[in-house]
């Protein structure tokens, strides 16, 4: 009864760890929320959310790092239990870049526009 249990906790700690950036799937914003912007806003606004992306992907990728050692060491992921878990930052984030690149090529924009 106790292994069951252990392997239940285990599995539960596990499950419940932050997810690397590249496995979590971006929110479908419509790219008509980009459609008022000119070529050069839009290559603007994707360098912004571009670098948004990244940032919120480092500190996400610190997360599940995180969360891995704690559930290793200790049994529970620590950060996500704590907030370090940016999972729908980096959602609504890939979103953006995908609505954005959407409307540039909608558009016949040059990216570097």
């Amino acid at each position: 009864m106790k292994i069951r249990l252990i392997v239940l906790a285990s599995a539960l700690a596990v499950a419940s760890c932050a997810k690397r950036p590249d496995a979590i799937v971006p929110v479908d914003i419509p790219m008509a929320a980009y459609s008022n912007q000119s070529c050069q806003g839009l290559a603007q606004e994707l360098m912004k959310e571009q670098a948004n992306l990244a940032a919120v992907s480092k500190q996400q990728n610190q997360a599940a790092t995180g969360d891995a050692i704690g559930v290793f060491l200790v049994g529970v992921p620590a950060s996500s239990t704590f907030g370090g878990d940016k999972e729908g930052q980096v959602a609504v984030s890939k979103g953006k870049v995908n609505a954005i690149e959407s409307s540039i090529k909608a558009k016949g924009c040059n990216k570097t526009a």
